[in-house]
């Protein structure tokens, strides 16, 4: 061991890019509304979040469909960070989308952290409450 290395030699290491390949994550930085919102770094959603922007066959004959689903994701965060008045780098938001099950849209609670990517370089990742 080095004797610079406090912690030891690493025995597991898990990077966002194996969450990536896995599925646990899914890029979404190069979807147009992602694009069109002006989010310029790296962004992920955990798959929970995915399948809440990407809908059913029911709720694609009521018009909805992911790009839009994204887009209004996209606003509600913005709104939030906007009004946040601070720095910072974890952003709680609720967009409304409509549900099967549900005739009204109904909040789902997401939450948002900024943090470094596997090369210490700034990415998002977007989950649902209680995901970590």
């Amino acid at each position: 061991m080095d004797k610079h290395d406090v912690f030891g030699e690493v025995i597991f290491k898990y990077t966002r890019q194996d969450a990536l390949n896995d599925g646990i994550l899914v890029d979404i930085s190069k979807a147009p509304a992602t694009i069109e919102a002006g989010i310029r770094i790296p962004v992920a959603v955990t798959s929970g979040v995915y399948d809440v922007l990407n809908p059913d066959d029911d709720l694609r004959k009521q018009g909805q469909d992911f790009e839009g689903r994204l887009w209004d994701m996209w606003m509600i965060f913005k709104y939030e960070l906007k009004g946040t008045g601070e720095n910072t780098d974890e952003l709680h938001f609720a967009p409304l989308f409509l549900m099967t099950g549900h005739r009204k849209p109904i909040p789902v609670k997401m939450w948002a952290k900024c943090g470094p990517g596997d090369n210490a370089e700034p990415v998002i990742t977007i989950m649902l409450e209680g995901e970590d």
